[in-house]
């Protein structure tokens, strides 16, 4: 069940934020939420979140149409008041999160870099138990961070 439920999660991610962003919305069940979903055979994914420019939210799978595994999320961008850098720094991480691996498949690459933006990701744990922090800089300013954390449920 690992390799399959890592594959679903990578694919289930890929598939709504991290290539459409809000265009991969449906009819949130909470009021002023965003809501994406994804499934695959016995899996479900879905992920509910408030806010924009700072947000939170949680990732859920369910298996058989019991929860197996959730995330919980929030940050957002720092000190930018023009709306174009706003969708820029989310375009990026986009971008940073469709490089989710195996290995770390709860949000982006340890480090990845595209002309003068970072995005740095750090963790401990594995995919059954984990907790995070992910940033994106400008050059050396922080433009955007947000933490992390969650695992199997049992």
């Amino acid at each position: 069940m690992h390799n399959e439920f890592i594959s679903f999660l990578l694919n289930a991610k890929r598939a709504t934020y991290a290539s459409q962003g809000n265009d991969a919305s449906v009819a949130a069940l909470l009021p002023g939420a965003k809501q994406l979903e994804y499934r695959d055979g016995p899996y479900f994914y879905r992920d509910v979140y408030f806010g924009m420019e700072t947000f939170t939210g949680m990732e859920t799978v369910y298996h058989l149409d019991q929860p197996i595994w959730a995330m919980i999320y929030g940050g957002g961008v720092l000190n930018i008041s023009d709306q174009e850098q706003v969708l820029s720094t989310y375009a990026f991480l986009r971008e940073a999160l469709r490089l989710g691996s195996k290995d770390v498949p709860y949000r982006g690459p340890e480090v990845w870099e595209k002309g003068p933006l970072t995005y740095l990701n750090r963790w401990e744990g594995g995919w059954d138990r984990f907790h995070g922090y992910e940033e994106i800089r400008v050059k050396d300013t922080k433009v955007y961070e947000l933490r992390y954390q969650g695992g199997l449920l049992r």
